[in-house]
Order: C-alpha cells, then sequence, then structure tokens
C-alpha cells in the first residue's frame, strides 16, 4: 500500500465517511492525489464510494469491513511506533511537544 493510500484509509477509519475534499484534506494531500488513493483503496476493495445525497455530483468515501480491519491493523503499528518515539519523552515534555506542533499546524493552515 503506497503512503497516500495508507494516510487516506487512516482518515477515513478516524474520522468516518467523507468526501473526496474532505479526505485531501484530513489526509494533507491534493484533491488529485487523495482522489487517486480513493479510487485505489475501492479497487482494493477497503473503502466504498456512494453518491451524495448532498452534492449531486459529489462522492462519500466510507471503509469497508475489510477495510475497517486493515485501519485497525494500520492504527495498531502507528500507536506502537509512536509510543516507541514519544514514550522517551516525560508526560510534561509531550505534553509541550504536542502544543508546539499545534501551533506550527496552525501557522501552516492560515
Amino acid at each position: 500500500m503506497s503512503m497516500s493510500d495508507g494516510r487516506c484509509l487512516a482518515a477515513i477509519g478516524t474520522f468516518g465517511a467523507m468526501s473526496i475534499k474532505n479526505l485531501a484534506d484530513k489526509a494533507n494531500l491534493d484533491k488529485a492525489q487523495a482522489s487517486r488513493s480513493a479510487q485505489s483503496l475501492v479497487e482494493q476493495k477497503l473503502v466504498v464510494k456512494t453518491g451524495s445525497l448532498a452534492d449531486g455530483r459529489g462522492v462519500v468515501l466510507e471503509l469497508t469491513p475489510a477495510g475497517q480491519v486493515h485501519w485497525r491493523r494500520a492504527m495498531d503499528v502507528i500507536n506502537k511506533r509512536n509510543q516507541q518515539i514519544f514514550g522517551k519523552l516525560s508526560p510534561l515534555e509531550q505534553l509541550a511537544l504536542g502544543e508546539i506542533l499545534d501551533r506550527l499546524i496552525a501557522a501552516y493552515e492560515t
């Protein structure tokens, strides 16, 4: 699975059903990358794509049961890796790092 596909799988699993635009935002990809990854996940039968009731031209992406299994496995790996990295910091240091990263992300988004 490509990095973009993995990011999209993680975003849909974490945030629930969403449009391509929302997927691009949540996965931090441009819309074309998100669209390609979404199609790849559909072809792998990890995501189902349905028409949007709110937008006749839009689609809604949602994990399939197989996608949910893959998402849970991926999240287990991510959580273990994060613990290996961030577990080296004290709780106070983790909090400070989180606040710094939040400020950097907010500055990037504006």
